[in-house]
């Protein structure tokens, strides 16, 4: 009899997991406690708009290329991608700037805010390409249990250029001194989680994401990449259990015995929970838990998120499909995610405008526009709060696109903390997972493992290699990986 696989949650990691768990023979159930998979992935529809719930930027196409490759598939067998240009756009104080998808041309633009930047472009980015390619081959595919992964010569060699040392903030002044440039080479962090001044410049590996291969969207929605994974899980023969919340998880000496839900139990060989880390723990009690509540307090966490699902029933102009609104403070906004945690003075924050591209997801003639500020987690959250800072959202994007849409919403609703936290029982509601600091990085993070007990790992963005959803699609092959060697 195949050993059975119980699989807590249906996110990306938890997805990636099954799927390798399953297509070694295992039997796998998934137990998912929304009526829907893919977790902060999901998506939803009303008055003739589809929301994608959670992640909008594709980014590291190759990533989701080789996922489906090891299962002789490709992503075009399920969903149609399209490289978007101009990749978007970024408004800034005065003026904005369409990012164009041509690297020619982005030279050609950074050129004329400041003299020679584009040649030193070119050296940033090979440095940020090698960094890539070892980061993306060499570090994020190892389980982190042990430092001795990482004494490769390769790697040891690589340390210098791979700059674990430097922050990304002084290594991008070492080449340019524009703030429009620094602010657009600094973006992908900020919102994915740290200060650039407090994220190693290993990280400039997003530039090369961002900048040599591309921004693209899968026509439908990103919820298109959940449907492909739930489709190719299935056909290896994953079960999939939603609206089944899990309750506790029951083990007996150094073993998980049983999974306990609001559906009744489910006995097992092997758990891999997706779901939070910290709630996982919780479920366990105290004696089966890895690190204790002052361990999770002195983590530094991603942001959380302020959203806003409209559906407008206008055309909105002088926007693209993602648009970021870096018309105020950049290094303030930030201190008030992660150095003094409040919500912010001056927010920044990003207009995505899928209808820009996919005529699907909105009536015609319609808009469909989903806005996310992000804010430092455990902040409490109330609707005057989220109102207050709709309305500094909209004054500012109305004013910028030279027309009203609040007059024109037909369709609003509000995600914040206490969303994150009802619906995916997010520590401190938070909506990326830890921070990319040094401090909180490969070995460092926490663990894949349980230390106590030999059958329940963990995938996903709270553990390694970190958050982003291409890193959760190895978060989950990296785990499946640890059993199938445990079993063999």
């Amino acid at each position: 009899m195949s050993k059975k696989i119980i699989v807590i949650g249906s996110g990306f990691a938890s997805l990636s997991a099954a799927t390798a768990l399953a297509n070694k023979g295992f039997d796998v159930h998934v137990l998912e406690k929304n009526d829907q998979a893919g977790g902060r992935a999901r998506q939803f529809n009303s008055e003739g708009f589809t929301f994608d719930m959670g992640p909008s930027w594709y980014w590291m196409p190759d990533v989701f290329e080789n996922y489906f490759n090891r299962y002789n598939k490709k992503v075009s067998d399920y969903y149609d991608l399209l490289r978007l240009d101009p990749s978007y756009k970024v408004f800034f104080k005065n003026d904005d700037w369409e990012i164009p998808a041509s690297l020619d041309e982005l030279k050609a633009q950074m050129e004329q805010l400041e003299r020679g930047s584009a040649k030193k472009l070119d050296k940033f980015l090979e440095e940020a390409e090698y960094k890539y390619q070892v980061g993306m081959n060499d570090l994020v595919h190892k389980p982190s249990l042990s430092i001795l992964e990482f004494l490769s010569w390769k790697v040891i060699k690589g340390t210098f250029k791979l700059q674990l040392f430097n922050s990304l903030s002084s290594h991008l002044r070492k080449y340019f001194s524009n703030d429009k440039i620094l602010q657009l080479l600094e973006f992908p962090v900020l919102f994915l989680g740290a200060e650039p001044s407090k994220t190693p410049a290993l990280y400039s590996l997003m530039n090369h994401a961002d900048i040599n291969l591309g921004t693209w969207y899968p026509m439908g929605g990103m919820h298109e990449i959940v449907k492909a994974m739930v489709s190719l899980a299935q056909e290896k023969g994953v079960k999939f259990h939603l609206s089944t919340e899990v309750r506790a998880v029951r083990s007996e000496g150094n073993k998980v015995e049983a999974v306990e839900t609001d559906k009744g139990e489910y006995s097992c060989d092997f758990v891999v929970s997706g779901a939070d880390y910290h709630h996982t723990e919780v479920l366990l009690g105290d004696s089966r838990r890895n690190y204790d509540e002052a361990y999770w307090d002195s983590r530094k966490m991603a942001p959380s998120s302020l959203l806003f699902y409209l559906g407008v029933d206008r055309k909105v102009d002088k926007l693209l499909h993602h648009n970021l609104f870096f018309d105020e403070d950049f290094d303030q906004h930030s201190k008030e995610i992660y150095d003094q945690p409040k919500w912010p003075s001056k927010p920044l924050f990003y207009v995505s405008a899928p209808s820009k591209t996919d005529p699907s997801v909105a009536p015609e003639g319609s808009e469909n526009i989903f806005l996310l500020m992000p804010v430092a987690p455990a902040l409490a959250d109330s609707e005057d709060i989220r109102e207050k800072y709709f309305k500094i959202m909209m004054d500012r994007l109305e004013e910028r696109c030279g027309h009203s849409i609040r007059d024109h919403i037909v369709y609003k609703r509000s995600y914040a903390h206490s969303d994150y936290i009802k619906d995916y029982h997010s520590y401190k509601g938070n909506a990326y997972g830890l921070a990319n600091t040094l401090r909180q990085t490969a070995i460092l993070k926490p663990s894949i493992k349980n230390k106590k007990l030999k059958n329940l790992y963990y995938t996903g963005q709270l553990t390694t290699p970190g958050p982003g959803v291409p890193p959760s699609l190895i978060s989950g092959q990296v785990v499946a990986n640890e059993i199938i060697k445990q079993l063999s």
